[in-house]
């Protein structure tokens, strides 16, 4: 087992015997570190922190710390827990969940660069790209192929959806939809058109997708009054799902639209 010798690590930690553990890092509690993952110098695993095949968890990165909540117990028994394949880079934080059984977890073979914070509950999808110094706050949902530029920062308890693109810089208290391109404070300006090229999505679907985008926010309609016309169509499963998704907002509502009418694809 390549564990340097400067490793502190707590005698009830599981480790395979191919995992990597550098100098100077610290696994403080009952941690599972599965085959092929590295962590590197100086990162701290606490508590009940699972790490699954083939991460990578980067130099003084913190996974698994208590909440930045004022009322959280200490005792309380909450995790987090990462799918396989996510590259952990520098100086992040994910928190672990807030209560009882409770954990914040990560789907498999996501990128979050240097100095990203994930807070407690959060639930992140598959295949998300987080650069650098992104924040979000607790118990925030993120779906799949999403990419965050740096510096963004999000309110707790909203959802951003699968597909998005969202500007570096920008601040975000309302949901994005699936498929939309985000920017400055809670505004969609367009979809995401590229990343759905890239992503596969068909020309047939992405015409979906963009003839229930301008209804649903360009049409001059209500959300209320879009929803009721768009439910008497029949869509494309990733349309239905864009239509599901503001359907069924959280509390904080969805990003109103401030762009152009016309889509380019």
């Amino acid at each position: 087992m390549p564990i340097h010798p400067t490793a502190v690590i707590h005698s009830s930690a599981e480790l395979d015997p191919s995992a990597e553990v550098g100098p100077y890092v610290i696994i403080d509690g009952p941690a599972k570190i599965a085959a092929g993952a590295r962590i590197e110098a100086h990162a701290q695993i606490v508590g009940r922190v699972e790490i699954g095949e083939g991460c990578v968890i980067g130099r003084a990165a913190v996974i698994g710390a208590d909440p930045q909540d004022i009322h959280f117990k200490t005792e309380t028994d909450s995790s987090v827990i990462l799918g396989p394949r996510n590259v952990i880079r520098e100086h992040v934080t994910i928190h672990r969940g807030s209560k009882p059984g409770s954990a914040t977890r990560l789907g498999e073979g996501n990128f979050l660069m240097v100095g990203a914070h994930l807070a407690h509950d959060v639930q992140l999808g598959n295949k998300n790209i987080l650069a650098n110094a992104c924040l979000l706050a607790g118990h925030i949902q993120v779906g799949n192929n999403t990419f965050i530029g740096g510096g963004a920062v999000f309110h707790q308890f909203i959802r951003i959806g699968d597909s998005c693109v969202i500007q570096g810089n920008g601040s975000f208290g309302k949901d994005i939809p699936h498929f939309c391109a985000a920017m400055r404070t809670n505004r969609i300006t367009s979809l995401n058109i590229i990343g759905l090229r890239r992503q596969g999505f068909t020309s047939e679907q992405r015409a979906a997708i963009k003839d229930l985008f301008k209804l649903l926010f360009c049409s001059g309609k209500n959300i209320s009054q879009a929803l009721a016309i768009a439910r008497e169509r029949e869509w494309s499963e990733p349309a239905s799902r864009l239509l599901d998704f503001v359907s069924a907002p959280s509390k904080r509502g969805i990003c109103p639209w401030r762009g152009e009418v016309d889509l380019e694809d």
